[in-house]
């Protein structure tokens, strides 16, 4: 005797769970321009490698003791392997019920959380959902309200200090579902077919009274480009899942893991390699700018650099990239974007990638061109102040190496914040190096005002002061004091950093984990 009709079942009722919602509702999902969860992990994992967690759960009806009909809870959880590395990943189904929480069937979403957190796996959140408590409709059936409890988040809380969690917004989002694609270390969004809100268009447009389309309320642009909420928008799904792969490969799979180097990173680039065009990206003339991204492209192993969150918070350049293969995280100023000048938005990014990369043991380069925090009336409205010292505080709190590039301009309490001064401070000055409590053309002024303004011609005598001041503005004579370290040939920076990547690697601790740290102005 054996157990053969119970196996037929088994598969029988996973049949019907990969049928999902059924037909119709599945061509309606690829009409309006989304894949189904399912054909997702297919597309994001290794062929063949996903493992299915709770596929019969479901809503099932009986006939004489058969089954005649299954519902599959709207999520989709598994372990899979992405690039042989083993991870979590889970999904919702916006084919049933389009992926309200009120049709899960047991919190499959959280057992993935727990089970990420359990086994020190990467997790990746597919959402396409409201997540929450779904429909108001679910009150009839349950016949009360509720007082409103987000399950699990304790440990979605705790995965931020422990495992690399990455939050994709695939459809219209909102409430608990948006707070599950923000709550985490990179996220994204789709062009067009993605939208991530606390509330949809009938809510907003009758409590606040606002008629929006959900492209309006929350489209990529929106956030991707204005409030910071994603990182990066993409245009298609195989892109998401391509920028998903792409930011795994630099993390470990827990903070009890070094990251990992890439196999052939020796075959790949020359770390001696000494790019003459570094000996004249940067203008002699302090008032133009240059393109920041070419020159990281001249000193970073090739084609190596991500940047994230590049249209929010623009005049900071933040990223991933590889020296001789090993992973690191990337700073920069932008001299495009308002000179560079730190703004909020700016100090936020920064904040939040120095923590991402303090968390998951990534040696910092910083390439430093940096005027200062902004001025003026809309900084201060922004909270520039309070943006910029939280910044301060993660470039003192972090505790990976960290070593600065010294490229043009270094003012101010912003420029200060280059590194971490009562550390090493480790740092390599570029010759065309120009530093200072404030510039000179602009500190003149407060400086020297009362003598400008009592002088016959007050326009020559601020010239004169500022000639005489230049003569002192040379960047060799900082070093004569031991002032700034080293100023080295601009074309020598990918073999020192290619050396000094080396040395960040051994010098990580051995009792890997979760950081500690107090808590940020």
């Amino acid at each position: 005797m054996s157990w053969q009709d119970e196996v037929d079942e088994i598969k029988r009722r996973v049949e019907l769970a990969k049928q999902m919602g059924g037909p119709a509702n599945v061509e309606r999902q690829h009409a309006s321009g989304k894949l189904t969860v399912r054909e997702r992990i297919e597309r994001l994992v290794d062929l063949g490698s996903f493992h299915e967690i709770g596929a019969l759960a479901g809503k099932a009806t009986y006939e004489d003791g058969k089954l005649v009909s299954f519902i599959p809870s709207n999520y989709v959880v598994g372990t899979a392997r992405i690039d042989g590395r083993r991870v979590v990943v889970g999904g919702d189904d916006f084919t049933v019920r389009g992926g309200a929480a009120d049709a899960r069937v047991g919190d499959k979403a959280g057992y993935g959380e727990r089970l990420a957190r359990e086994l020190r796996l990467p997790i990746i959140r597919l959402v396409d959902g409201t997540g929450g408590g779904g429909s108001v409709k679910s009150l009839e059936t349950m016949g009360r309200t509720y007082v409103p409890a987000n399950p699990s988040w304790d440990i979605v809380v705790a995965l931020m200090s422990e495992v690399p969690v990455i939050g994709a917004c695939m459809g219209s989002v909102a409430g608990l579902g948006a707070v599950r694609v923000v709550h985490s270390h990179f996220s994204l969004m789709v062009n067009a077919t993605s939208q991530l809100f606390v509330a949809g268009p009938p809510v907003v447009v009758r409590g606040v009274g606002e008629n929006v389309t959900k492209e309006q309320l929350g489209g990529a642009h929106i956030h991707a480009r204005g409030s910071g909420a994603v990182d990066n928008e993409v245009d298609s799904e195989d892109e998401a899942f391509a920028q998903i792969r792409r930011v795994l490969s630099y993390l470990p799979s827990s903070v009890w893991q070094v990251p990992p180097r890439s196999a052939d990173s020796e075959n790949r680039d020359d770390p001696e390699r000494r790019e003459e065009e570094l000996l004249s990206i940067i203008p002699r003339d302090r008032r133009r700018a240059y393109e920041v991204r070419r020159l990281l492209s001249l000193v970073l192993d090739r084609d190596s650099f991500f940047e994230i969150g590049r249209y929010y918070g623009r005049p900071s350049v933040a990223g991933l990239a590889r020296l001789k293969g090993y992973p690191v995280g990337v700073l920069a100023c932008d001299p495009q974007q308002g000179g560079g000048a730190l703004n909020a938005p700016g100090c936020e990014k920064m904040t939040r990638f120095i923590d991402f990369c303090d968390t998951f043991h990534l040696p910092v380069v910083n390439f430093v061109d940096q005027p200062g925090f902004l001025i003026g009336t809309a900084a201060e409205r922004a909270g520039t102040a309070r943006y910029g010292v939280r910044a301060m505080a993660a470039v003192y709190q972090a505790t990976v190496p960290w070593v600065s590039i010294i490229l043009r301009r270094v003012f101010g309490v912003a420029g200060a914040a280059h590194g971490n001064a009562q550390a090493l401070n480790l740092r390599y000055a570029w010759p065309s190096g120009d530093w200072g409590s404030l510039p000179i053309e602009g500190g003149v002024m407060a400086a020297y005002r009362r003598e400008i303004e009592a002088s016959p011609d007050p326009d020559a005598r601020r010239r004169e002061i500022e000639e005489m001041l230049n003569e002192l503005r040379s960047p060799f004579r900082t070093p004569e004091a031991f002032g700034v370290e080293e100023i080295i040939d601009p074309r020598d920076t990918r073999p020192l950093l290619c050396d000094w990547v080396e040395m960040a690697y051994e010098v990580l601790p051995q009792d890997l984990g979760p950081k500690r740290r107090g808590i940020r102005p």
